[in-house]
């Protein structure tokens, strides 16, 4: 038998002999080293999943069938691997593997299809990833102004529980951010986020899309499982963009999953558990909707635990300079190695727009302005040229009042409101003249610059104001 084990320690790059019990009762030195055991007797007796764990050596002793051709993983790269019952009077009583590494170069076809294989599933499963994560945080939602602030106050208390959010306001505001920001912030920040837009999704795909269907659940469909975002966002969030435009028919669905937490794919008896937390957003009046029947009440009710509602880009312009500055900063791949800058009409120009579309519009304008400017500063003839091409230009916002000093809403106190507005004149130019900096002058008046831009506007300062700037005053970006 000695004579018979050496030969094959010497016809392959490791042997293994189990008996009926599945039990190793001889391995090559080499293949104990493989798999870590420098003395091949410290084996001997021991289950053989114990010292390797995909062996498939015990099918082979319970089926009597050979396995002539396959692949074992090992610690540092896969086998290909011959496993053959040994039989005594027609009765299995133990298995014989040999591990033909040498033999490599004439199955390369077959080893190297496999390997490939091996590589793109580990590809896939590592860009999967990062996609099913949170790719905004609280910080990626600009602003300091106490309405952004308030915000991100309330955002964060909901962050901590674990019931549905529903994200009110107007296109381009940034409710998906803030719902990624929410959901990196909650105990659910390692589990996927999963989003979905109504709006995007044909009615008659939608319910496939979020509940998934079952092998041959209708004439054309898969013979294979397709698992919906419901699925896909177990022990995580889903959200449900624009979940107004959601059907009447998918919302009785939805419905059940808030209450009851669980649901079933299409053409399935199967009840699955459903652990996901809900956040939903629409730019529509989901209570106008309500009422005209397009939307359930019960399930408004049950989505409008917390909403949270986010404001328009024209009622937190105090924030409109920082958000110029992230929006510029994120244009860096368009010209590598460029930064671009606001100067102070630029902004001036930007502030007095209303911003229909909001941050998503600004963007645009300032992508425009940035195509149209052979310079890194934007001033106030590029972005004038980008608001006409966009339809933005046409649509100024009114002039509004200063916070410190309101209109008075009635005839008689118009005198006072013109000695108001003379005294705030005064007050920003004696601000400027006495200051180093528009951004000093600013400070100085505890406003934003955003603001004070803002006013000079009004006032008709803009020209005066960079005269009385110091000469070393920072473009704005």
């Amino acid at each position: 038998m000695q004579t018979l084990f050496r030969a094959f320690e010497r016809a392959s790059e490791g042997t293994l002999i189990v008996d009926r019990e599945c039990r190793i009762v001889w391995i090559s030195e080499r293949h104990a080293l493989r798999f870590g055991f420098d003395d091949p007797r410290a084996v001997l007796g021991r289950r053989v999943e114990d010292v390797i764990p995909n062996s498939r050596m015990r099918e082979v002793v319970t089926t009597g069938q050979p396995i002539l051709l396959d692949i074992l993983e090992a610690p540092k790269k896969p086998l290909v691997v011959i496993r053959l019952p040994l039989k005594e009077d027609g009765e299995v009583i133990g298995a014989v593997g040999f591990a033909l590494f040498d033999e490599w170069a004439s199955l390369s076809p077959l080893v190297s299809r496999f390997l490939n294989m091996q590589d793109e599933l580990a590809a896939a499963r590592k860009a999967r990833a990062p996609a099913r994560q949170a790719k905004y945080n609280f910080s990626s939602f600009v602003g300091v102004s106490p309405v952004t602030l308030e915000l991100k106050r309330t955002a964060r208390r909901a962050a901590a529980t674990q019931s549905p959010v529903l994200l009110l306001g107007e296109t381009g505001t940034g409710k998906e951010l803030l719902a990624h920001a929410i959901h990196g912030a909650s105990p659910r920040a390692h589990k996927p986020f999963v989003s979905i837009s109504m709006a995007a999704i044909p009615d008659a795909l939608l319910e496939a899309e979020l509940f998934g269907v079952a092998p041959g659940a209708y004439t054309g469909a898969d013979r294979r499982e397709r698992q919906g975002k419901l699925h896909i966002a177990q022990g995580g969030t889903l959200f449900l963009d624009e979940i107004g435009d959601m059907p009447l028919a998918v919302q009785a669905k939805l419905l059940r999953v808030l209450q009851e937490k669980e649901f079933e794919a299409i053409g399935s008896n199967d009840v699955v558990r459903a652990d996901v937390r809900i956040i939903a957003a629409t730019s529509r009046r989901l209570q106008e909707l309500v009422k005209t029947g397009e939307f359930r009440a019960d399930l408004y009710y049950r989505l409008d635990v917390l909403s949270i509602r986010v404001p328009p880009l024209r009622d937190r312009i105090e924030d409109l300079e920082l958000i110029c500055e992230a929006v510029l900063e994120g244009f860096a791949d368009l010209r590598p190695g460029q930064a671009w800058e606001l100067q102070p009409d630029a902004l001036a120009l930007l502030a007095r727009q209303r911003w229909p579309g909001n941050i998503r519009e600004l963007r645009n304008v300032l992508e425009r302005s940035i195509v149209l400017s052979d310079s890194p500063l934007l001033g106030a003839a590029e972005v004038q040229a980008a608001l006409n091409a966009s339809g933005a230009g046409s649509a100024p916002a009114p002039a509004e009042p200063a916070p410190a000093f309101p209109p008075a809403p009635t005839a008689p106190a118009e005198p006072h409101a013109q000695a108001m507005s003379q005294y705030e004149r005064q007050l920003i130019e004696r601000a400027l003249a006495e200051s180093r900096s528009v951004a000093a002058a600013a400070k100085r008046l505890g406003i934003g610059r955003a603001t004070l831009y803002r006013k000079m506007a009004q006032l008709g300062l803009g020209h005066r104001a960079r005269a009385s700037a110091h000469p070393s005053d920072p473009p704005t970006s």
